[in-house]
């Protein structure tokens, strides 16, 4: 179904070793874009250690607030993957081992030494949960509700969210198109701002670089209608050129 509505998610990402640095998340991006295909916007991320109480407060906040509310990281097999118990203190519920979760692992595993008790944690999910298939490595996500509970290795985490096209409610995808243009961006900070203002329903985001010696920007112009997209662009690259700035309609 697809409206005039926003609909909006947040991502907590969690691990201790993305907090340390040792570990450069990549699941931000590919989660947010993902969802601007499904019409959803990520609206909010935030990153919290390995701590039940940290994890439980993050959930409550961004669940309330966002229609959806998507994790990443903490449901593998070790002591330290507390995700799923942070999640089930969080809503007050109880920690249930899943009849399908455990018979797709002891599938899984049948041919890779059996399956364990550190394994079967994988099964481990908040009473009333469904599933999220995996077909990467067995061990599936869990949906309880508006949250979603992923893996944090990131070609898993894309296995699982291929499962979730079309699955949830949205509105419009978001739609973008590039003007690149040689320019300091805060030369043209008020064309800017009335090339937006002038088209209601557009976005426009300023990213600027410095490259061969010169500064640049590129120019992001974001809707959900593709006509009023292209001529919010195409004014943006005109005003540019009148100007006599060096543009295009591209990245440069």
């Amino acid at each position: 179904m697809t409206t005039d509505r926003i609909w909006t998610a947040a991502l907590v990402v969690i691990g201790d070793e993305i907090l340390s640095g040792r570990t450069q998340d990549r699941n931000v991006s590919q989660i947010a874009l993902w969802l601007n295909l499904q019409g959803i916007r990520l609206a909010e991320v935030r990153v919290v250690p390995d701590r039940t109480d940290a994890i439980a407060e993050a959930v409550n906040m961004l669940r309330a607030r966002n229609d959806y509310l998507f994790t990443t990281g903490g449901i593998g097999p070790t002591h330290d993957d507390i995700t799923v118990d942070a999640i089930a203190t969080a809503l007050g519920v109880a920690v249930v081992v899943h009849p399908r979760a455990r018979a797709m692992l002891e599938a899984y595993y049948k041919t890779r030494g059996g399956l364990t008790e550190a394994r079967l944690r994988m099964a481990r999910v908040p009473e009333g949960a469904e599933l999220i298939e995996n077909r990467m490595s067995g061990a599936p996500g869990i949906r309880h509700g508006n949250i979603f509970i992923m893996a944090g290795v990131p070609h898993i985490t894309a296995m699982m969210l291929d499962s979730l096209s079309g699955t949830l409610e949205g509105g419009q995808p978001v739609l973008s198109t590039t003007v690149g243009c040689w320019v300091a961006e805060s030369e043209i900070a008020d064309l800017l701002a009335a090339t937006e203002k002038a088209h209601a329903g557009c976005q426009i985001g300023s990213y600027p670089f410095f490259r061969e010696g010169r500064t640049g920007a590129n120019f992001v112009v974001r809707s959900t209608r593709p006509e009023a997209l292209h001529a919010c662009a195409d004014a943006l690259l005109s005003a540019l050129l009148a100007e006599g700035r060096e543009a295009v309609a591209g990245e440069v």
